[in-house]
């Protein structure tokens, strides 16, 4: 076990975190999770403790696999609500925290969670922290949004599973954005096409990555950032230091789309780019301006999705308005080790219900998607 990444090569862990041959999924990688720590971030002083756990070969140390865990303080930043639980166990006298958690801090998208080829030490670092979770004495160990296969695995190994929706935008192989657009029902495009210039109208789009970006670029963004996250949630949960050595890091997977008034920037979203998917993560304003936000967040995104043959767009945690947008609802997971049997038994008879539940409103949901109906 580890508490702090530093203290594992980057060579190392993005050996096994993104693996040669399989697609490349930037919030793994050691440069944006001790982007996190390195920056305040995801340290212990805010409830997020790293405590992340290495599987190596005895005889040459090689790094085999590594389950990025932490040990956390409460349920925020998460996007996988269990409030509900820690006032359940409480009520009956248990301490529900600290916990551990196996998660990207503060981002909502699915991916990779138990990072190794090999079954054997994927079952290895399971059974490692459900033994950390019984040693320490803590109420359980959390996955949050591994891919449904991955999920299926950690079922498999008495994990509780958990479903929730997200809405996702899929590239149904299209060549141009007059391809997408097809797609829809001739009502629903119609009404796009208006938002979209509704939003454009008198401004300036630019999408920036790479060389392009500049430290005025992030402090504008920042700016943005902060104005919007305070007034939604009070305190934006990354600071100005994270951002910056993302920029340093990580320039090249970034896309930063911003919109800009009479030479001045009023707006932005930032993205970040894996070899599948375009994710979207955060965005801001100075300003308010009609449909603004969906034509930084979801259309740009889209756009640049087909224009880079993305297979799909993630762009962040609940949201049905994106539905109208071409975004589709989908079955999102999480696997939960609760160490106390009784309480484990009763959650598990309620994620039944919730899971039957969720995949009925997935599918009343699908019905008023804006595509053609076959």
């Amino acid at each position: 076990m580890i508490e702090r990444l530093a203290e594992v090569s980057r060579e190392a862990w993005d050996s096994v975190a993104n693996p040669q041959g399989a697609p490349f999924e930037p919030f793994l990688s050691w440069d944006f999770l001790d982007a996190l720590e390195t920056s305040g971030c995801a340290v212990e002083e805010t409830g997020w403790g790293p405590k992340h756990l290495l599987a190596e070969d005895e005889g040459s140390g090689e790094l085999l696999g590594v389950l990025p865990l932490y040990l956390k303080g409460h349920s925020y930043g998460e996007f996988v609500f269990d409030h509900g639980w820690a006032n359940a166990y409480e009520n009956a006298g248990g301490q529900y925290y600290p916990k551990l958690v196996t998660a990207v801090p503060f981002t909502p998208v699915t991916g990779r969670r138990v990072l190794a080829r090999d079954p054997a030490v994927r079952g290895a670092l399971v059974d490692a922290a459900r033994h950390v979770a019984a040693e320490w004495g803590l109420s359980g160990w959390h996955v949050l949004f591994p891919f449904e296969a991955e999920w299926g695995e950690l079922r498999d190994a008495g994990l509780l599973g958990r479903t929730d929706i997200q809405f996702i935008w899929e590239n149904r192989g299209y060549q141009s954005h007059e391809d997408f657009l097809a797609d829809l029902a001739s009502r629903k495009r119609k009404a796009l096409k208006k938002e979209r210039g509704t939003a454009q109208h008198g401004l300036e789009i630019e999408r920036l990555s790479g060389d392009a970006l500049t430290k005025h670029h992030w402090d504008v963004f920042f700016a943005c950032y902060q104005e919007t996250g305070a007034r939604k949630w009070g305190s934006p949960y990354l600071n100005r230091a994270f951002f910056s050595l993302i920029h340093e890091r990580m320039a090249d997977r970034v896309l930063l789309v911003m919109a800009k008034r009479e030479g001045e920037h009023i707006a932005a979203a930032l993205n970040f780019i894996g070899s599948q998917a375009l994710y979207g993560r955060y965005w801001g304003a100075l300003e308010h301006r009609d449909s603004l936000h969906f034509e930084l967040c979801y259309h740009q995104a889209v756009d640049y999705a087909i224009e880079h043959g993305l297979k799909r767009v993630e762009a962040g945690a609940q949201g049905p308005h994106k539905m109208a947008r071409g975004y589709r609802p989908q079955a999102v997971h999480s696997a939960h080790h609760l160490t106390q049997e009784s309480f484990a038994q009763a959650v598990d008879r309620f994620l039944a219900r919730e899971r039957a539940a969720v995949q009925a409103e997935i599918g009343a949901l699908g019905a008023e998607t804006p595509f053609k109906k076959d």
